[in-house]
Order: structure tokens, then C-alpha cells, then sequence
């Protein structure tokens, strides 16, 4: 018996959508996964095993296929342990296959059935928006991160029983209200402020013509003149984001799996790499080519701080993506572009022999 689920996967800081088709029938029992994925989601076999049995399913002894379309994408990450686990009670008759046309679900399955939090829901909700799909079924956990989207159907839970349940329709799942961005700009509060800075009146100055302008800053100045509080004040007196800007930098951060709890960022970003960061941490990198530092910056702020300890090659690698502002990863396994668009400050120590100043230089 076939049946059919819906999800999706990430390339880059965009989803698209899979399909995954589990086919139920006789032979050996064996149970394989095709459709280029990778190890993470040929491990999810024994773990949507553990979790269908400890959940009270039975796990078919037939001979199962699983196949992610398309074929000749590559498919990577966790995504897909529910809509497969789902996939396989349907196959066997225990859930209508007509209900799972209408929704799609993403979600990592612990050994116990329970859902745990993936990143990339942000993307990949809005991908799955833009297709038409009315409803999404994500892990509780995940909820921050969506609470804005409108124009579908987030349905949040916390185990396979419950996914199965709705889809069943004994027990439907209750979809989330909408927040206003608004309503979260409101709510913030910074853990730092412009505020804070006392005196610095000519550097305050520079950084508020910088601020305005979007201008590259370099300070300069005696060990404990105030240059790292300048610059992570900065971001407190840029304007706010709009609710785009704000969707465009949670999309990467959710790439990278560093959302905050709060969900949606609404205040800029600021991004401060130790001197020994290395040029792929700086522009990205990694075996699936995800966002660095340059991009989680976005829309924000770049703080290098101790600027000549920064090696020549992760210097160089900032001048086409500032002049751009777009970074494109290239890597064996993917390739993926992230915008670049941010405020450097750089921040660099200076002594002198006769005196030692005692505020910022500021060079913009």
C-alpha cells in the first residue's frame, strides 16, 4: 500500500518541498530510504522504528521503501522522521490517506515518540505558504519561531500520538494565533542601551552620523576607553526593523540554529567573532555551506574587535561581500548565497609612550 506525506527541506536560507512516498508491501522485511538523502536522515530509521513502537504502533514486517522526491535534490537533517513515521501508519490503514493531502509536517522523533525542535521552520513555513499548502504540523518547541507567519495553518504537538490522532480526526490539533510584529517590537527589552555610554560626547557623535549613514567605523583607543560598549550600543539607536527585514535575518539565524527563544528576531544582530575566527567562519562554510558570521550580521552589526589580530585572509575575504552585499558559498556537497548587508566596527588598541588616551579615536 502507498501512501503519501508532505514536508520540506532547506538549500540555503530557502525551503522546498519534499514528497515522501512510503510503499508498504510484501517480500523480505527491509526498510530503506531513497532519494539522495543523507546520513542524518538515514539514520531516522531506527529511530522512527523505536518511536512507532514505543508509541504503540506496529511496525510493519513487509518490506518498506521511502523515497524523498525530488530524487535529485539532496536531503539532509531531521525533517523527515515524522512525515515518514506518519507515512507508515498510513500505509497500513490506520490513518485516512485523503487527510494527509491537505496538511504537511516537519519534526524529529525521539526514541519515545515525542517531537523534537529542528531548525529551518521559519523557511521552510514560508516556502510551503508561498505553494499553497493550508496547514503546517511543527514541534511545540518551534512555535516562537512562527508565531508571525500568516496564510497558513501552524498546528504545533508534542508527540507522534497526537499527529496521528488529528489526522485520524479523533483529536485535532488546535492551530496557534497569529502575533502582530508590533505587538513583539513592544515587548522587547534590550539588554543594552546607548543610554548606558557616559560622556564619550565625540564618539557618541561619530557613531550617530555612522548610525544614520550606514558608515564603516574604526575606533581607536587606550584598553578600557569604552570602545566595545560604543559598539554594542550601536545597534540600540539604529532604526527598527521591518517586518521583512526582520523575516530575512530570523531565516538565517533559524538556518543556522541559533534562533533565541523569543522566535522572530526584531532586534538587529550583533555579531561579535574572536580574532581567531577563520575565513570559512567568516563568510560560511561547512559540508552543507551554511551561513557565517557576515551573514548572521545582516541588517545589523560586524563588531571586530582587537582588529590586528585578525589574520590578513579573514580580512580580505569581507571586500566582495560588503561590496556586494551578497556572499555565495561554494562548497562539494551544496552551494547557497546569503546576504551581507551590515555595519562593520572595528575596534583596535592604542598606547602611546607619553600618553595614554583616554577616549576613542573614531575614524568612519
Amino acid at each position: 500500500m502507498l501512501a503519501v506525506t508532505h514536508s520540506c527541506a532547506l538549500s540555503g536560507v530557502d525551503g522546498f518541498s519534499v514528497r515522501v512516498e512510503v510503499n508498504l508491501s510484501g517480500g523480505m522485511p527491509m526498510f530503506e530510504v531513497v532519494g539522495l538523502p543523507d546520513a542524518t536522515v538515514r539514520e531516522s530509521r531506527e529511530r522512527v522504528r523505536a518511536a512507532l513502537k514505543n508509541s504503540g504502533f506496529l511496525f510493519p514486517d513487509d518490506r518498506l521503501t521511502v523515497n524523498l522526491a525530488p530524487a535529485d535534490l539532496k536531503k539532509e537533517g531531521p525533517f523527515f522522521d515524522l512525515p515518514i513515521a506518519v507515512g507508515i501508519i498510513a500505509a497500513q490503514g490506520k490513518i485516512p490517506l485523503g487527510s494527509l493531502q491537505d496538511c504537511a509536517m516537519i519534526g524529529e522523533l525521539s526514541l519515545d515518540g515525542s517531537l523534537r525542535p529542528v531548525r529551518g521552520v521559519l523557511p521552510m513555513a514560508i516556502a510551503l505558504r508561498s505553494i499553497g499548502v493550508p496547514a503546517l504540523i511543527i514541534p511545540k518547541d518551534n512555535v516562537a519561531e512562527v508565531q508571525c507567519i500568516s496564510g497558513i495553518r501552524i498546528l504545533p504537538a508534542s508527540h507522534l500520538r497526537q499527529v496521528a490522532g488529528h489526522l485520524a480526526g479523533d483529536a485535532p490539533l488546535e492551530p496557534i494565533l497569529p502575533v502582530s510584529y508590533d505587538q513583539l517590537i513592544g515587548s522587547r527589552v534590550p539588554a543594552v542601551d546607548f543610554s548606558f555610554v557616559v560622556g564619550q560626547k565625540a564618539a557618541k557623535r561619530a557613531l550617530e552620523i555612522a548610525a544614520s549613514g550606514g558608515h564603516n567605523v574604526l575606533m581607536m583607543g587606550a584598553p578600557g576607553s569604552g570602545k566595545t560598549l560604543l559598539a554594542r550600543c550601536l545597534p540600540t539607536i539604529l532604526p527598527d526593523m521591518t517586518f521583512e527585514e526582520a523575516l530575512e535575518v530570523t531565516r538565517i539565524h533559524s538556518c543556522a540554529g541559533i534562533v533565541p527563544e523569543t522566535g522572530l528576531l526584531v532586534e538587529r544582530p550583533f555579531r561579535a567573532p574572536h580574532h581567531t575566527a577563520s575565513a570559512v567562519a567568516m563568510t560560511g562554510g561547512g559540508a552543507t555551506a551554511l551561513p557565517g558570521e557576515i551573514s548572521k550580521a545582516h541588517h545589523g552589526v560586524l563588531f571586530l574587535d582587537e582588529l590586528p589580530e585578525f589574520r590578513r585572509d579573514v580580512l580580505e575575504a569581507l571586500r566582495q561581500p560588503m561590496e556586494d552585499g551578497v556572499v555565495t558559498v561554494t562548497r562539494v556537497g551544496a552551494q547557497s548565497t546569503y546576504p551581507t548587508q551590515f555595519i562593520l566596527i572595528c575596534a583596535m588598541n592604542v598606547v602611546r609612550s607619553i600618553f595614554i588616551q583616554s577616549a576613542p579615536v573614531i575614524a568612519a
